[in-house]
């Protein structure tokens, strides 16, 4: 009988369909899967070693979940845990022996904290407009990522404070400045005592006849929470422990620049032999200076300009005025005024114009001993000149009259050179401080 092509054609259609139902069932849902590679029989619990088949022959069990590649994947297995712990290791050493940094953030909220950032530590700040209200930067010195923040917009509570060790930068001076500095102190206690900061150190501005009782009380010494104090002025409390001597540095308050040396400013042929551009205190040590100048006749050979009232704040004028008298002279005199210690120290330095300094103690309760006053700048060997009178100076300008250019220019280069390795000690010793004091135990 000759079958339809269209009934063929759909019996054809049907067989294929349930060939492939009843291989998908075989595939998925058969528990009993047979092959040449990997057999799997469940094994009844508690069942004998076999089964006797009719002829008396013991049919064994077949293994519960046998692999013949079982052993292999275990060995592969173990190889593979024992590389990863050993790479494991190895990254762990890489770490250990990679240099250990740390993180400090500085609040700069008095002046001198430019000094230290730009003149001392050698940091960037932007925006680069000095009267920006605010100026950020950041460093690495050491072992140390130092990050900066000052100007007015520097505010508590909105300072982006993501570490736990703080340097704080206070002036005190006088008894606004140190109402002023006592709120950022007590601010701070109050982010020591929620564990938000963890170490605290303070560069200070100290008052100029060392009169800075007002801080004792929070120096961890004494009960508190500052670890260390860097502090201006020949303190009595300079240990070398917690409290160190930092310089009083130029006038960063009247906008006095970072001055980088050049040729022309060493080599240059200077026209006069001195300057003194300052106030003159009525019965002060500088009317002295005034008058020896003006009788022998040497305030023709120096550039003066003596004015009665301190002024606070330089015009543009006058402090290019006074950076050109430095810039033009071989020498600088620095009387005393309340303090030994004096911008116009740091300032003349950082022209190559030699200061002479009045060596002497001012009033007050700074530390009375050999090497004072000016104790920091001593050990470091300043090259200046100390004088005990101003009526010593006719003398030391004859001498700097028979002055060949050369000896001249060898002593500028040699005075700054001294002035650059002077911050570097104390850049480097303030990173050493900081570290030895706050992570010594990290």
């Amino acid at each position: 009988m000759k079958i339809p092509k269209r009934k063929l054609f759909l019996l054809i259609i049907f067989a294929y369909v349930a060939f492939s139902l009843y291989a998908a069932y075989n595939v998925f849902f058969s528990t009993k899967v047979i092959s040449r590679v990997h057999r799997v029989v469940k094994k009844e619990t508690g069942a004998p070693s076999g089964v006797v088949r009719d002829g008396g022959a013991v049919a064994p069990f077949l293994a519960d979940e046998w692999n013949p590649w079982e052993d292999e994947q275990v060995e592969y297995n173990s190889a593979l845990n024992k590389k990863r712990e050993a790479f494991k290791q190895y990254v762990g050493r890489i770490d250990k022996s990679k240099p250990k940094r740390y993180k400090v953030q500085i609040w700069g909220k008095a002046a001198i904290g430019l000094y230290l950032w730009e003149h001392i530590l050698e940091g960037p700040l932007n925006p680069t407009d000095k009267v920006a209200q605010w100026r950020e930067g950041e460093l690495q010195s050491g072992k140390i990522d130092f990050s900066f923040y000052t100007g007015p917009a520097v505010v508590q509570g909105h300072v982006p404070l993501d570490m736990n060790s703080l340097i704080l930068v206070l002036n005190g001076r006088e008894q606004q400045k140190v109402s002023y500095s006592t709120r950022w102190l007590e601010h701070v206690q109050s982010l020591v005592q929620s564990h938000t900061v963890m170490h605290v150190a303070v560069v200070m501005l100290g008052n100029e006849r060392c009169n800075n009782d007002w801080i004792g009380p929070y120096l961890k010494r004494n009960g508190g929470f500052v670890d260390l104090l860097f502090l201006v002025y020949d303190s009595p409390w300079v240990n070398d422990k917690d409290v160190f001597q930092w310089p009083l540095g130029v006038a960063t308050y009247r906008q006095f620049p970072m001055i980088r040396p050049n040729a022309q400013l060493i080599t240059s042929n200077r026209p006069y032999l001195c300057n003194f551009l300052g106030t003159v205190y009525k019965n002060s040590s500088r009317e002295t200076l005034m008058q020896v100048l003006k009788h022998s006749g040497l305030d023709k050979e120096c550039i003066t300009t003596a004015r009665e009232k301190w002024l606070p704040q330089e015009t543009a004028d006058s402090l290019r005025r006074y950076q050109t008298a430095l810039a033009q002279s071989e020498l600088t005199l620095c009387p005393v005024g309340i303090n030994t210690e004096c911008y116009r120290i740091y300032e003349a330095c950082s022209y190559g114009s030699v200061p002479i300094v009045e060596d002497v103690l001012t009033p007050g309760t700074c530390a009375a001993g050999p090497s004072s006053p000016l104790r920091l700048l001593k050990a470091a060997g300043a090259p200046f000149i100390f004088i005990s009178d101003w009526k010593e100076l006719p003398a030391i300008l004859e001498r700097e009259r028979g002055m060949s250019q050369e000896q001249r220019v060898d002593r500028r280069r040699r005075l700054l050179e001294w002035y650059a390795s002077f911050r570097q000690q104390m850049k480097e010793r303030f990173a050493e401080v900081i570290e030895e004091t706050f992570f010594k135990s990290v």
